[in-house]
C-alpha cells in the first residue's frame, strides 16, 4: 500500500490530511510543496494535479484531491480511530462545520492572511520573477487571486467584512463548543480537524476580538485539540512560521 501526500504547511488545507493520516495510523510517504517558490505550479507536480493546487493524496494510483473529501476518503480507507460519528445525524453535523469552514470562514481567513503575509512576501521578489511565476500557473481563477495578492489589490471594505466574517465565525463555534465538547457532539471529528487548520491561529490573528474573555470555548477547545499526540506530530512538518500554533 503506497500512500504519498503532497502538502505544504500544516495549517488551513494543507494541515487536514496530514492530521487526519497519522490519527488514523497510516503510513505514508510526505511531499512538501513550496507554494511561496511556485513548486505547486512546476510541471512535475502538475502532472499529478494539473490544477496546481495543494494537498493531493495519492493511494496505490488513486488521486485524490480537494481537502475537506480527501479526509473522508482518508477515513474510509483506512483502519483505525473512527474520525466521522456512528450516526447520521453526527456525520451530518460533521459535515455542516466542514462545509461553514471551507465556504464561510475559510475564504475570509484567507484574504485577510494573504494581504497580511503572503502579499508583502511577494513584493520583495523580483517583478521578473513576478511574471515567470504567474505564467505558469495553470487556471485563470489562481491568477487572478495571485495578481491580487502581488499587487495588494485588497479593498479595504473587503478586508472589513471578511474580518467581520471571522469574528461572527469564532462566535458561533464558540457558542457551539460551550454546548457540546467537540464540533460534532460528543466525539472528536473530522469537523474539529478540518475547523481546527482554519481556526487554530485566531487567537494571536485577532487577539482584541478572539480572546479568553470574549471567546473562552473556541481557545480551551485549540488548546484541546493542539494537545493530541497526532496534531503536534503533524506540526512538526511545519517549515516556517506560517504554522498555526506553536509546535
Amino acid at each position: 500500500m503506497a500512500v504519498d501526500l503532497y502538502h505544504f504547511e500544516p495549517n488551513a488545507n494543507g494541515g487536514k490530511p496530514l492530521i487526519a493520516l497519522i490519527e488514523k495510523g497510516v503510513a505514508f510517504t510526505s511531499h512538501w510543496v513550496d507554494l511561496l517558490n511556485w513548486e505547486q505550479h512546476q510541471p512535475a507536480y502538475l502532472a499529478i494535479n494539473p490544477k496546481g493546487q495543494v494537498p493531493t493524496l495519492v493511494h496505490d494510483g488513486a488521486i485524490i484531491t480537494e481537502s475537506t473529501p480527501m479526509c473522508e476518503y482518508i477515513d474510509e480507507a483506512f483502519e483505525g480511530l473512527p474520525l466521522r460519528p456512528a450516526d447520521a445525524a453526527g456525520r451530518a453535523r460533521m459535515r455542516r462545520w466542514c462545509r461553514y469552514a471551507d465556504e464561510f470562514l475559510g475564504p475570509s481567513l484567507s484574504m485577510v492572511a494573504w494581504s497580511r503575509f503572503i502579499g508583502p512576501m511577494m513584493r520583495q521578489r523580483s517583478r521578473e520573477e513576478l511574471d515567470r511565476a504567474l505564467a505558469a500557473i495553470p487556471t485563470k481563477e489562481r491568477i487572478k487571486a495571485w495578481t491580487k495578492t502581488i499587487e495588494n489589490d485588497f479593498p479595504p471594505e473587503e478586508l472589513a467584512e471578511s474580518q467581520r466574517r471571522i469574528a461572527f465565525a469564532a462566535g458561533r463555534i464558540d457558542a457551539q463548543l460551550g454546548q457540546t465538547p467537540w464540533l460534532a457532539g460528543e466525539t472528536y471529528s473530522l469537523a474539529d480537524i478540518i475547523v481546527f487548520n482554519m481556526a487554530a491561529g485566531l487567537p494571536s490573528f485577532m487577539a482584541e476580538r478572539i480572546n479568553a474573555q470574549a471567546t473562552p470555548h473556541l481557545l480551551a477547545w485549540i488548546e484541546r485539540v493542539g494537545s493530541r499526540p497526532a496534531v503536534r506530530e503533524a506540526l512538526a512538518y511545519s517549515r516556517n512560521s506560517l504554522r498555526p500554533i506553536a509546535k
